[in-house]
This record gives structure tokens, C-alpha cells and sequence, in this order.
């Protein structure tokens, strides 16, 4: 967002003012800066941070976009405050390789199917900059309501929607209820002929010019028959900042076992989880993708 057409300042030095302002506030080295910024998952090096302070250079791209966000935090100020400083830009950053998320070939042309239904280029001109999915299992040991929040961002050109689909590789379900809670409506619906793939086009609530972000929100419901899901977890295809799958069982419901699953294009891994006498298992990652993040749980002896 620029400053105002009056403002003779480059998006650089509106952006160098106002962070020297707020550093000088708060009386903070930038030896300080960098170290609370590493501990968020941001490694912003100190010639970095020292360029933006004195306007030699400006934050651009997805990663760098984020510690802004993190130094208004880190500084006390409103959100948006330094962002709002940044004029125009076109760059996106670096985008990472796009990869079909998991090794499924029969999948990945359903999904194909999917889009082409959708009228969505394929592949996806966007990317999960930062994703959180939060599920929750009911008194049966039954996946139940999942809800998404991303920032999603244009990698080119300006996009108006994008898809968001329900996987289950080898199993045949009816479509389950997929909402826009957030930032858009759901425009169409597809569900594939072979009932693994079902999925929504997403409308934004305003386009989306690259590099810039948007932040939306949905949610799905499985209904009461629904076919036992005790799996869980949420897939890429390019790499997102931070990816957070968060899954949280009903007291009556605690699993004996959990298991978690990482794919990725160098491999598969498979550990054991255990909730720690807690109610829920939270999988985190960072700079994660192209891949995909699956947490599986059940009772009794494990098969």
C-alpha cells in the first residue's frame, strides 16, 4: 500500500522512517530485533534489517513481507502500520519448486479433473504463505469439523479465486459440507466421480494483484453417517511459511495411539505422537512444502 500520491518519499524511505521512529521508541538494538525475530522463525539477517532501517533497501517478497509483521509486533505498533509505508512492488520472492503434495498419480488426475471442473488454471496461480487447520473429533473417535485460515498469495498476474479440496486417497465418501467462513464465497462446487476428491472454488472478496496477500478463512463439516475419518491434516504444493495442523479429540474420545505423517519429495517419515496427557496434538513446520502434514490415531491394539 503506498503512502498517498502526495508523498514524495520512495516505499524504501517511508518504510526507513517509520522503523527508525519505532525502533528509537522502544529503545531496542537491532542485535535485539534480529534475535526476538529468529526466535519467531524469522531469520532476517542484521545486514538486513540494517539496510531497511536506513532505506537502502525495502522488504520484498513473501518471507520478508512476514518479519514486518513481526516487527510491528515486536515494536508495539498497529497492525499494517509499517506495511502501509511499502509502496508497490512486483516482486514475489522466491517461490520454491510446485509439486503434486503426495504420491498418489490416480489423485493428482482427479485433482487435475477438479480444477479443469472449477475453471481453475492448474496449477494454482496462488500460494499458503501461512495456513492454520484445526480439526476436531467427536465422542466417536470421528474427524467431525475442520476450519482453515491462510494467507493466500498471487504469484502472477491477479487472481479472483482459488480452489480448496478434500482428499481421501482410496476411499469413496459423499461430498461433505465445505463453507466460506471468511474473506470470500464459495462460487461452485465439484465433487469427482470416483469420491475421493471433492472440492469449492473460493472467491475472493477483492482480487489479488502479485505479490500481494489475502486472508481467508473456511470450514467443513462431516454430517452425522458420515464414513469413519480418523485421519487428519493439510497439503501443499508450494512451500508455506507456516504450516499448523491442529488436532483436538473429545475428552470421551482420547486415541490409545497417534501416528504422524510427513510426506515430501525426498521422502516419507512416520513417528509416533502421544498427547501428553493433553486433549489434542499440534504439528508445526516451517518453510514447509511442497508436502503434506497427516496425523492418523486410533483404540485398542494397534493393527
Amino acid at each position: 500500500m503506498s503512502i498517498g500520491s502526495d508523498s514524495k518519499e520512495t516505499g524504501a524511505e517511508a518504510f526507513a522512517g517509520a522503523l527508525r521512529d519505532a525502533i528509537n521508541a522502544k529503545r531496542m538494538t537491532l542485535s535485539r530485533l534480529q534475535e526476538k525475530l529468529r526466535a519467531r522463525g524469522n531469520r532476517v539477517s542484521l545486514a538486513t534489517l540494517s539496510y531497511w532501517r536506513s532505506g537502502a533497501r525495502r522488504p520484498e517478497g513473501a518471507q520478508s513481507l512476514a518479519a514486518v509483521a513481526d516487527l510491528e509486533d515486536l515494536l508495539d505498533l498497529d497492525r499494517g502500520f509499517l506495511t502501509k509505508h511499502l509502496g508497490p512492488t512486483n516482486r514475489t520472492g522466491p517461490l520454491g519448486p510446485i509439486q503434486f503434495p503426495i504420491d498418489e498419480q490416480a489423485i493428482e488426475r482427479a485433482v487435475r479433473d477438479a480444477y479443469a471442473a472449477l475453471g481453475a488454471p492448474y496449477p494454482d496461480m496462488s500460494r499458503e504463505v501461512t495456513t492454520h487447520s484445526v480439526t476436531d473429533v467427536d465422542a466417536d473417535g470421528n474427524v467431525a469439523y475442520c476450519i482453515t485460515r491462510s494467507i493466500v498469495q498471487s504469484t502472477s498476474g491477479t487472481i479472483t479465486a482459488t480452489p480448496f479440496l478434500e482428499l481421501t486417497p482410496g476411499v469413496d465418501t459423499p461430498p461433505p459440507l465445505i463453507s466460506a467462513v471468511s474473506g470470500g464465497r464459495i462460487t461452485q462446487r465439484y465433487s469427482h466421480p470416483n469420491g475421493e476428491v471433492h472440492g469449492v472454488l473460493f472467491e475472493f472478496d477483492t482480487p489479488v494483484t502479485a505479490p500481494n496477500t489475502t486472508v481467508v478463512e473456511w470450514s467443513i463439516e462431516y454430517p452425522p453417517g458420515y464414513p469413519t475419518m480418523r485421519e487428519t491434516g493439510h497439503a501443499v504444493a508450494r512451500q508455506c511459511r507456516e504450516l499448523l495442523v491442529w488436532t483436538r479429540f473429545h475428552p470421551d474420545a482420547l486415541p490409545d495411539w497417534c501416528e504422524e505423517r510427513i510426506e515430501t519429495p525426498t521422502g516419507t517419515t512416520v513417528a509416533e505422537v502421544t498427547l501428553d496427557g493433553g486433549t489434542s496434538v499440534h504439528q508445526v513446520r516451517r518453510a514447509f512444502g511442497p508436502g503434506a502434514i497427516e496425523l492418523t490415531w486410533g483404540y485398542g491394539p494397534r493393527e
